[in-house]
């Protein structure tokens, strides 16, 4: 069977959706949330922080169950086979950055109580979310996969611009004239 030209439209809607919410959520939580005091105030943009943050992680556990039964693109190729690998190293962290960011959100969420703080309007914030240790990581997490983000962003722009192999055009939707 030959490979498809570019990815199915339902994953090329995932990557760019997940795309979008990973960094909203990274820039959000960097700059405004962990500006905020712990107080009321807080308690809609965190509960819109952990809405967000599930949903990710539904998305990306979809993203991967498409990933894998969809016919996909062969492996798009630098000339170097350890470019190569950092490419492939790359795609798998994003996916273990989307997942383990979500796992610590999680283990905060539950080690301060914050569903029923948060949703249920019952208990309030801790004074500070260092008392839990999932709160490290999810900040390491956060500076690690905005790195990892910034080598994606590089290597397609790279791809597209320098070794002009189109390679946006195999993540992006079949238009007219461009497949």
């Amino acid at each position: 069977m030959e490979k498809p030209q570019r990815y199915h439209p339902l994953l090329v809607g995932l990557h760019w959706l997940s795309a979008f919410l990973i960094i909203f959520m990274l820039l959000v939580g960097t700059f405004v949330l962990a500006a905020m005091p712990n107080n009321q105030a807080k308690v809609l943009s965190l509960g819109l922080h952990m809405v967000t943050g599930l949903l990710i992680l539904a998305l990306t556990s979809v993203r991967l169950i498409v990933r894998n039964i969809k016919p996909r693109p062969a492996p798009a190729t630098t000339g170097s086979r350890f470019l190569d690998w950092v490419g492939r190293l790359t795609h798998g962290l994003l996916y273990l950055g989307a997942f383990a960011m979500g796992l610590s959100g999680l283990g905060i969420a539950s080690q301060a109580n914050l569903f029923p703080a948060v949703f249920g309007g019952t208990g309030e914030l801790p004074r500070s979310f260092y008392l839990y240790a999932p709160r490290i990581s999810h900040e390491y997490l956060s500076w690690a996969l905005l790195a990892i983000i910034g080598l994606h962003v590089g290597a397609a722009l790279y791809h597209q611009f320098i070794r002009k192999d189109n390679l946006l055009g195999r993540m992006w939707f079949a238009g007219k004239g461009r497949d």
